[in-house]
């Protein structure tokens, strides 16, 4: 993939699979505020905290660099560590300058899995200036038995804030199980 750094690449994997890791942060809540703010840089939207290999298989891939997209088409899986992104079909649009990654649009039969971590779509958003995740169509995000469902699922990684819309007419549903006492 001539005309884009590899390291372009690993960092636009890694923000597609920043919305799995985006957990560990709450989970970093009773840290002291200097880590905190250290394991918040360690999880950059570019480089999710991670530098291990991401691997990504599709029936094809194209790359337009007078517009700035590659395109992953057909039974598209990207890997990294323990988190899998599935799609029909995988955009990167990139700054022709910088190369960086400006956003990313997964779509058709979106599934990210993360240990008990599942989120699920017709399309999933990946916006690197804003800082965001949308997913789109379905949206469906359960982690352990707890679910929730809407038309559509914001997702502010800076603020650590979502949103959840229930579309038209429609509501948002959501299942809460409470942790079994040992």
């Amino acid at each position: 993939m001539k005309g884009i750094p590899k390291i372009s690449l690993l960092c636009l994997i890694a923000s597609i699979l920043l919305f799995c890791l985006s957990g560990e942060a709450q989970e970093k809540k009773g840290t002291k505020k200097g880590d905190e703010k250290r394991a918040k840089a360690d999880m950059g939207f570019g480089l999710a905290g991670s530098n291990k290999p991401i691997d990504i298989t599709s029936d094809t891939v194209e790359a337009n660099h007078k517009q700035n997209i590659f395109t992953f088409a057909g039974n598209v899986i990207a890997k990294q560590e323990d988190v899998t992104l599935y799609a029909n079909s995988l955009v990167i649009y990139y700054d022709p300058e910088t190369k960086k990654l400006k956003e990313v649009i997964a779509s058709g039969n979106v599934k990210i899995v993360q240990l008990e971590r599942r989120a699920s779509s017709q399309k999933a958003t990946f916006s690197q200036g804003e800082s965001k995740v949308i997913l789109e169509g379905d949206a469906v995000v359960r982690e352990g038995a707890n679910v929730i469902r809407g038309e559509r699922v914001i997702y502010y990684i800076d603020q650590e804030r979502s949103v959840v819309e229930g579309g038209k007419g429609g509501r948002v549903s959501t299942t809460i199980t409470p942790s079994q006492k040992e």
